[in-house]
């Protein structure tokens, strides 16, 4: 993994969940904070005992007031945290060369959706995920839709993708088909938007393109679940 650094901005990180992921990958929280009706006791007993015990020794139980000034809204689990945002010096890779291919999103649109696609690549066990373009990715909306899987894998946002460590695949519908293509273990696959798809100048830097099969008729695939199918091939076939 790359080196990793933290810098002093904290982000929210709402809901059990997100909550029970981040002590799990070792986030740096500064509050946890639930109110007083919240179940995330039973939810800890039920689905996480791992982190119940961390739970009842930080969590502050406070006013629904208190919560709010934390928390972007009510989570119907009635718990958030604050944490410290990591800061990856590099784009995802594992010293130097990967052994898992890593994820480039291009101007995703969605913060729900960027946050859907670090879920799937920690749970696939991608290097990372990077981002091109204005979202944030550690903005609570994506923290949130990862339910706290920011935390297991580097997650980080690209100013230039033109340095980036290949081989560099798009993913594009007039690719070779993945199924025939193959997913290299060191590529970094690159997604764009639903809309427009890569633009031309990565596809012109690409050292492949590849795409995923689909019913004639069909012209495209929500990101994360593109993301999802791509990742999970690798894994099933690599």
């Amino acid at each position: 993994m790359c080196a990793r650094t933290v810098r002093e901005e904290l982000i929210l990180v709402d809901g059990f969940h997100a909550v029970k992921h981040s002590l799990r990958f070792g986030a740096e929280l500064v509050d946890i904070v639930a109110t007083p009706d919240s179940d995330w006791r039973q939810l800890a007993e039920a689905l996480a005992p791992d982190v119940l015990e961390s739970l009842a020794g930080r969590l502050r139980t406070v006013p629904e007031a208190e919560f709010r000034m934390v928390s972007a809204g009510r989570h119907p689990t009635g718990i958030a945290a604050l944490a410290k945002r990591p800061q990856y010096e590099a784009p995802p890779e594992r010293n130097g060369e990967r052994t898992a291919p890593a994820v480039l999103l291009e101007h995703p649109r969605r913060l729900g959706n960027v946050g859907a696609v670090v879920r799937v690549a920690a749970a696939v066990g991608a290097s990372g995920v990077a981002v091109f373009g204005d979202a944030d990715p550690w903005h609570p909306a994506a923290v949130r839709g990862s339910a706290g899987l920011h935390f297991a894998l580097p997650v980080t946002r690209v100013s230039d993708p033109a340095g980036l460590a290949g081989p560099l695949v798009v993913m594009d519908p007039e690719g070779e088909p993945i199924n025939t293509a193959g997913v290299d273990s060191a590529a970094l696959l690159v997604f764009g938007t639903e809309r427009a798809g890569v633009s031309h100048e990565l596809k012109r830097r690409a050292d492949r393109l590849v795409a995923l099969p689909m019913q004639p008729g069909v012209s495209s695939l929500n990101l994360a679940t593109s993301v999802a199918a791509a990742l999970y091939y690798w894994r099933l076939f690599k």
